[in-house]
């Protein structure tokens, strides 16, 4: 991706060496929230859950170099879909409220509640903000074999999709539904909520081809960091075997389609994802 030199982000609030306080689970909606989205990319429930009630103090931070070099890839990321979202909310008579992105390490406090880096990156509905540990980046190549930068774009703007979720009343509609529905039932609420923030994510790339930002491989390395983070692979890469019925994200070929149907369309119509039958 064409990054270096262009405009970065001015809604990055650096947290990075300030560690996180932790807050008891009280059974709210931000808890709630927050438990449900850490799987996205392969985080673990429990370690959140583990981490609240927990306090952590601030340790010395010194930035190396390749740390402020993602720092700037991702700032200037979040400012593309700023543009983009920016005009797609005006083209429907509506007004786009930009997100903030909160860089941290090893732990961070949200209004969803503490969460500790092997969450990876997500999304908190309560603040509206996008929370990312930059150690992300090199588990993506390493843990989800997803190398390259737009791999990571694709997990910023999958995140970023969240929060256009959020502005349009989708995501306290899917969640109202959680006391309502069996966790089977609501599970398929959820892949559904999941694969428009993928859709989501494909609008954006396809504005970002039309910016001329896109190099070869590009595209590639996001369907391959969509497939990295499927259910159906990641459960079998942890435990030898797929459980359908506890899938919240969508398979690996789910993922991959519904972020190239979003690459191909360029417009939030066609991603509703929860009038189509057949994901």
């Amino acid at each position: 991706m064409k990054w270096r030199g262009r405009r970065g982000s001015t809604n990055v609030e650096d947290r990075r060496g300030m560690g996180g306080k932790g807050l008891a689970v009280g059974g709210g909606l931000g808890g709630l929230i927050i438990v449900l989205i850490v799987t996205l990319l392969g985080g673990n429930p429990g370690d959140l859950i583990g981490g609240m009630g927990e306090t952590e103090q601030s340790v010395p931070y010194e930035e190396t170099e390749k740390e402020k070099e993602n720092a700037q890839f991702v700032s200037v990321v979040l400012a593309d879909t700023e543009d983009v979202w920016t005009d797609i909310f005006r083209e429907q008579g509506l007004t786009y409220k930009e997100p903030q992105l909160v860089l941290y390490t090893g732990s961070v406090q949200s209004a969803c509640g503490a969460a500790g880096s092997s969450v990876g990156p997500f999304y908190c509905p309560g603040d509206q903000k996008l929370y990312i540990d930059l150690s992300f980046y090199q588990e993506l190549q390493d843990k989800f074999d997803a190398p390259g930068d737009f791999a990571m774009a694709y997990v910023i703007a999958h995140e970023v999709g969240h929060h256009v979720q959020t502005l349009l009343g989708k995501t306290e509609e899917i969640h109202a539904l959680r006391s309502k529905l069996s966790e089977t039932e609501y599970n398929k609420y959820q892949v559904r909520f999941e694969l428009q923030a993928d859709y989501y994510a494909g609008v954006w790339a396809n504005h970002a081809q039309d910016m001329n930002v896109l190099e070869k491989g590009d595209l590639e390395e996001a369907l391959n960091a969509a497939s990295g983070v499927g259910d159906d692979t990641l459960q079998k890469k942890s435990q030898g075997y797929v459980v359908p019925e506890s899938f919240t994200h969508g398979t690996s070929e789910q993922r991959k389609r519904w972020f190239y149907k979003g690459f191909q369309n360029g417009t939030i119509k066609g991603g509703d994802t929860f009038k189509v039958k057949e994901l």
